[in-house]
C-alpha cells in the first residue's frame, strides 16, 4: 500500500497510543517514544512491522508516542493510519478481516 500523506490514528490517554505516518525515503523509518520502551520496547516494533508487511507498506515514515497500549491496540492504530493516508474509506477490513 502507498502512503500518499500524513495521517494519524490513536490518542496520547493513557493505555493507547498515538500513531503517525508519512511518506517514506525509500524504506521503513520508525521512530517509538514510549514510556515502557525499557521493558517492551522490542515487542512494539515487532507489532509495527508485521503489521506494516502484512499491509504491503515499504516505504513510510512511521512516529509512535505510546502510553502503555496493548499489541491489539497498536495494530488497530497503525491499520487506522494506514488506511487513513490511503484515504480508504469504504470497504475497510474490520472484525478480525485483517490477518
Amino acid at each position: 500500500m502507498k502512503i500518499n500523506n500524513p495521517a494519524i490514528a490513536g490518542t496520547l490517554e493513557s493505555s493507547d497510543c498515538l500513531v503517525t505516518v508519512e511518506p517514506g525515503t525509500g524504506s521503513v523509518e520508525l521512530d517509538l517514544e514510549s514510556v515502557v520502551i525499557h521493558q517492551y520496547g522490542h515487542q512494539i516494533k515487532k507489532v509495527v512491522m508485521e503489521t506494516l508487511k502484512r499491509m504491503e507498506v515499504e516505504d513510510v515514515q512511521v512516529h509512535i508516542i505510546d502510553k502503555g497500549a496493548l499489541d491489539c491496540t497498536i495494530k488497530a492504530r497503525v491499520e487506522c493510519a494506514i488506511f487513513r493516508t490511503a484515504n480508504q474509506t469504504k470497504n475497510l477490513p474490520w472484525g478480525g478481516a485483517i490477518r
